[in-house]
């Protein structure tokens, strides 16, 4: 699964990791996050991420 970067504040989602404290488990692609998911660090959109590499 492939890692994104919030490109307002830099946080990356790890889809390994997800975010337990908010609610996405383990496993969960950025894909298949709600499409009002924001970023928890800065609040940014899910349109403010791109792929990391």
């Amino acid at each position: 699964m492939e890692k994104y970067k919030c490109v307002v504040c830099g946080y990356i989602y790890n889809p390994e990791e997800g975010e337990p404290a908010d609610g996405i488990e383990p496993g969960i692609a950025f894909d298949d996050l709600p499409s009002d998911y924001i970023c928890p660090v800065c609040g940014a959109g899910k349109d403010e991420f791109v792929k990391y590499e």
